[in-house]
């Protein structure tokens, strides 16, 4: 074990971050930190770097092992350039090969004894030198850049010029070089693009040390991760496996948990009914087992209903009215900025009901191309045609489409006047916006808070196509899920920008990769575009000045997705499924049969209870009471009652279990 946490707690005023909270992370073990925008990941990391104190409890560190920390925002101020700022990570390195440069022009003047010493030193050091892999250091610090996605043209680009996303990407790499014995990572996939996200896994799966990773990527971490640690209200959880196996588990675990309160809610409210009719009976014996039973209630200990999710959006999306087939036509389309040529006479057609997904590496023009479909820059050559009533609905991972100086609930209300304020508030709570949090600025939410208003927005707009650049973006694992569901529902036209894989996944139909300046299309998810794009990426530079991808040309036909037929599936579970629903038919019988037969026993005992009082009322008639023969008769017939009456009681008991 190289890292435990015992009994952490931590509390900012009334919010609760983390209660009794334990966990712990063993040597060369990748493990995940996850739980929903807010929960506390981050602030759990700061405690174990000591940036932040805990109200209680213990962390503890093997001794002798190092910590590597990579925040989500970094401060690269030092004036190096990118090459020199990452190099300081191997500043051990360099020092010592400065040492041993320097022991060796010594060596030439000494002798005897201190001759003896000075080669002893050189000789360590040499071997701590090989043992650290100095003579490769320089390539090393070249493979880790070119794996985040630099160029060696951006090598000596300064820091202090960088954007908060390619400062991320420095700081990264030189925690990755420094190679401590456990790293935690905050977002490290935070604005990594498809390439460099792919190299980062395959780092982390190979890094001789303990990986901590806070990350909303769920496709990284079922990669990556073989522990999920989970927070969650406060409370702290660990799951073995990745985190499929984590979030299958969690839901078993919900499930059974919501079962047994169920059964338990039910169980009272059938007592509570056996217990009324139990007094209804008035008689004595009734009554005491009527108050047994309460006694036995009252005793029971009372199964907690479990907390459901944090408050989730609701999104809804439906188009105003259905476009026309041809959504989108792109023709010959060009753009370049200055020197560089972002693409090239790119021509592609969308059709309705298609979600199409734009990928490629950072840099490459995907968000430029949206920005030119949304008139919002222009092309410097060809042209795009959108089809008969298309109406686009844009979300802007920069959210230019808001406005900065309004307050959330103007920003919809100057984009929607119809909508009354009840209206407005309705949808806002939708997307977590409650109370006096409709009346913060734009300006002053964070990324997430602009984008669930930008989706708010979108889902008001009714628009049949819409065009997202990176909506998940900030989004934490349960709002991923949301968007999915509504966008698979969503009965327009999709098309978006996204590095999330598992988004991808599943709402993509068609797949665009824009590569060396033009666009690949594939027919199908993202699983399969990893299983074409080395097919496919030859059969396109072999068929040069075939720049087309739309769905209709002979390449995009070769990259049809093929189906998995389910049918062996489907009948493996034919026996199961018969079994199942044979003894659903005989319980339904029993359950029918006991109905029938307390039915029965109630209408008897109402019956007899109703004769009984009759005969009450009857003894006392004078010409009953006086006439002994009859009082006898009565007398008779009631206490056969009252026998059968005890019998039918008992039975009604039972039956009512």
């Amino acid at each position: 074990m190289i890292l435990a946490c015992h009994n952490l707690n931590k509390s900012f005023g009334d919010q609760l971050i983390v209660k009794d909270g334990s966990f712990h992370i063993e040597d060369r073990e990748k493990a995940a930190l996850v739980g929903v925008n807010g929960a506390g990941k981050s602030t759990i990391l700061k405690m174990i770097v000591k940036e932040e104190p805990a109200d209680s409890g213990e962390i503890v560190l093997t001794k002798g092992k190092t910590l590597g920390y990579l925040a989500q925002q970094q401060n690269l101020e030092s004036g190096r350039s990118i090459y020199e700022e990452v190099k300081t990570a191997k500043a051990h390195i360099i020092e010592m090969e400065h040492q041993i440069r320097s022991i060796e022009h010594e060596l030439k003047s000494l002798s005897g004894e201190e001759l003896d010493k000075r080669l002893e030193t050189y000789n360590r050091l040499m071997s701590q030198f090989e043992a650290q892999n100095g003579y490769a250091y320089e390539s090393e610090i070249v493979g880790v850049l070119k794996g985040l996605g630099f160029t060696e043209d951006e090598f000596s680009k300064k820091t202090d010029t960088l954007s908060g996303g390619q400062k991320t990407r420095v700081s990264l790499g030189k925690l990755l070089l420094t190679k401590p014995d456990i790293l935690l990572l905050d977002e490290p996939t935070n604005h990594l693009d498809l390439n460099s996200i792919t190299w980062l896994e395959t780092y982390l799966l190979n890094y001789p040390g303990a990986v901590f990773i806070v990350s909303h990527d769920r496709f990284f971490l079922n990669r990556v991760v073989t522990k999920v640690i989970e927070v969650e209200n406060g409370a702290v959880r660990m799951y073995s496996g990745n985190y499929k196996d984590y979030a299958d588990k969690k839901q078993q675990i919900r499930d059974a948990m919501l079962k047994e309160y169920l059964n338990q809610q039910r169980e009272i409210k059938h007592q509570e009914a056996v217990i009324e009719k139990l007094r209804s009976f008035n008689r004595e014996k009734s009554i005491k087992r009527a108050e047994s039973r309460e006694k036995m209630l009252n005793k029971m200990t009372l199964v907690e209903k479990p907390q459901d999710a944090a408050k989730e959006m609701h999104l809804s999306l439906e188009p105003s009215c259905i476009s026309g087939n041809d959504v989108l036509i792109v023709e010959e389309l060009s753009k370049a900025f200055d020197s560089q040529v972002l693409f090239r006479d790119i021509s592609f057609e969308i059709k309705r009901g298609e979600h199409v997904a734009v990928i490629g590496d950072n840099g490459t023009g995907k968000t430029t191309l949206l920005k030119i479909l949304n008139q919002v820059v222009s092309a410097d050559t060809g042209s795009f045609t959108l089809g008969s009533k298309v109406k686009i609905g844009y979300y802007d991972q920069e959210h230019h489409v808001l406005h900065e100086d309004k307050n959330i609930f103007d920003e919809i209300s100057d984009d929607y006047p119809t909508l009354t304020n009840t209206q407005i508030r309705n949808t806002l709570a939708a997307f977590q916006f409650t109370g006096d949090d409709v009346y913060k600025l734009i300006g002053d939410l964070s990324g997430g808070e602009k984008g669930r208003v930008s989706l708010a927005k979108l889902m008001l707009s009714e628009a049949n196509f819409l065009i997202l650049d990176e909506p998940t973006n900030h989004l934490d694992i349960t709002s991923k899920e949301i968007l999915e569901k509504a966008l698979n529902e969503y009965t327009g036209t999709v098309l978006y920008v996204s590095h999330d894989r598992y988004f991808i996944n599943q709402t993509a139909t068609r797949i665009l990769e824009l590569v060396n300046q033009t666009f690949v299309n594939y027919i199908g998810n993202y699983d399969y575009y990893l299983e074409k794009k080395e097919e496919l990426t030859a059969v396109y530079a072999s068929t040069s000045g075939n720049t087309a991808a739309s769905s209709g040309s002979p390449s995009a036909s070769s990259a049809g997705a093929s189906v998995p037929s389910s049918s062996s599936a489907a009948d493996g579970n034919v026996s199961g499924g018969k079994l199942s629903w044979q003894e659903q038919k005989e319980q339904q019988a029993r359950e029918r049969k006991r109905q029938n037969a307390l039915k029965k026993t109630e209408e008897r005992i109402a019956v007899l209870e109703e004769r009984n009082a009759k005969i009450d009322e009857l003894m006392t008639h004078e010409d009953v009471y006086s006439n002994s023969v009859k009082c006898q008769e009565l007398a008779v017939e009631k206490s056969q009652n009252e026998e059968e009456l005890e019998t039918l009681y008992e039975k009604w008991e039972e039956l009512a279990e």
